[in-house]
């Protein structure tokens, strides 16, 4: 059960990798691991908070 639109994918992918980066490149901290979040809800579509929040940016799934 997809909650997350193209768009949204798109950019939670985006960010994710931007943030993942920042432990190889740049700062090299540990707190770019927090990029994890955004890149995996992007890649599977679906975002826990938008569920218990009642969101949905999918333009299928809103029959």
């Amino acid at each position: 059960m997809k909650n997350e639109g193209v768009v949204d994918r798109v950019l939670r992918v985006v960010v994710g990798l931007a943030l993942l980066s920042l432990t190889v490149v740049g700062p090299n901290t540990p707190w770019g691991f927090i990029g994890l979040v955004p890149l995996v809800t992007g890649l599977i579509g679906f975002c826990p908070i938008y569920k218990i929040l009642g969101l949905n940016t999918c333009p299928i799934a809103r029959k």
